[in-house]
């Protein structure tokens, strides 16, 4: 009865932090209406929400997936070598530069933001896709350092120096040996460096002014306005906007769970 108990109480918890989920799905399935009178079951499935979000939404998450993958790829050709060279050779001034990287995740994202909107101004990034992607880095790199230094500098250093002996070089090293055993920890940086530009909306609403590059995060700020009536796309904009992230927790939910412990252990 005891462990019954338990079980009950973290359905009912789980049902209580799934519920908004739960209920922006049942509002993107029901007829354009106002939120607060929508059924609590979609009886009449209505899959128009959805067409007009596509056909609305559809371009800004484009935007979104462009800018995510391109800072997932930015993040790691830094952060990945970086980390190779803190774990595995001794440089001058690393524990300085790991100072460095924890102090810049305290920043506030807003004075990064308004000091790169001066910077962007003078330089033309407003507005471009580079810019949001070098933006949105500034979060990724630190993190994908920090779990891949970690995961790195727990990998057998027998392996390395084999590596060494057997004539290859730093880099074949790296290439070679380093980053096929570094794959959780790939993965786990890469996955959380686009979950934090997916849902960046700070970036996307400070860098840039006009619709050529907007971010769906954006787009769904703009397309809720003070009398919005038609609840059902903004929902099934919501929904559409979750697909990818839940997609990629999902299929990398493993690699995940190895890259943020092994680091941990040696």
């Amino acid at each position: 009865m005891k462990g019954w108990g338990w079980t009950a109480g973290g359905v009912l918890i789980l049902a209580v932090v799934l519920f908004p989920i739960y209920w922006m799905v049942n509002v993107s399935l029901q007829p354009s209406s106002g939120a607060a009178f929508t059924p609590w079951v979609p009886v009449e499935l209505d899959f128009s929400g959805y067409s007009k979000a596509l056909r609305d939404q559809g371009g800004h998450l484009l935007t979104s997936l462009i800018i995510s993958v391109g800072s997932v790829v930015l993040s790691l050709l830094i952060a990945t070598p970086a980390a190779y060279a803190l774990a595995h050779f001794r440089v001058r001034g690393a524990g300085i530069v790991l100072l460095g990287v924890l102090l810049s995740q305290m920043v506030p994202g807003i004075v990064v933001a308004n000091a790169l909107y001066t910077a962007y101004n003078d330089l033309g990034l407003l507005n471009s896709y580079f810019g949001l992607i070098l933006a949105d880095s500034t979060a990724g790199i630190p993190f994908a350092m920090l779990i891949l230094r970690a995961y790195m500098g727990a990998l057998p250093r027998e392996v390395i120096e084999a590596a060494w002996v057997d004539g290859a070089g730093p880099v074949r090293t790296f290439r070679s040996i380093v980053l096929p055993m570094s794959r959780n920890a790939l993965v786990t940086g890469a996955l959380f460096t686009f979950l934090f530009t997916w849902g960046d909306f700070l970036f996307a609403l400070t860098l840039t002014t006009t619709e050529d590059v907007r971010p769906v995060t954006l787009g769904l700020y703009t397309y809720v306005g003070s009398f919005v009536k038609d609840w059902s796309s903004v929902m099934a904009t919501a929904v559409l906007a979750s697909i990818p992230a839940v997609v990629l927790l999902v299929v990398a939910q493993r690699y995940v769970a190895a890259g943020t412990t092994a680091g941990s252990l040696k």
